[in-house]
């Protein structure tokens, strides 16, 4: 293995740690520098498409959106291979995602275990998300003990 291929690898593996600290930190914004303006963005459920987005004017939205309605967001990334192709990548990642809302005056703390498939693309001098999949695979909701 070179260092130019390690250097990627911890280039892409920032790369999702930045998504996940942005988005718990709710800097919106900030995260959408982190994708391709035409970025696809995509969550399964179940193995049902719930979402499908394309455009990080479009994702923007859909993430401010989602976050008013979250008290709390707290990631923890795991595994993430990565195959490199020149300036386009693929990866796949995994991340225990936890998320508190209130409901009828409780606090609702969902865990998610998600697998993400990705595509990278080495654009401006830098690694960006080009497609995003999020396979929520295990999902559950319980009241928060305080």
């Amino acid at each position: 293995m070179t260092l130019e291929i390690l250097r990627t690898k911890e280039e892409l593996r920032n790369l999702i740690d930045a998504y996940a600290s942005l988005g718990d930190e709710k800097k919106i914004s900030e995260q959408m520098g982190i994708f391709t303006p035409d970025a696809v963005y995509k969550v399964y459920m179940n193995n049902s498409l719930v979402a499908n987005i394309s455009g990080t004017e479009n994702l923007e939205k859909e993430f401010n959106g989602h976050a008013s309605l979250v008290k709390t967001y707290f990631t923890m990334n795991g595994q993430h291979t990565v195959k490199i192709d020149g300036d386009t990548a693929t990866g796949i990642s995994f991340s225990q995602l936890k998320m508190i809302r209130a409901s009828e005056g409780k606090d609702i703390i969902t865990d998610y275990s998600v697998k993400y498939d990705d595509k990278y693309v080495f654009q401006n001098g830098k690694w960006l998300i080009k497609e995003r999949t999020g396979h929520f695979l295990i999902i559950e909701a319980r009241p928060l003990n305080s």
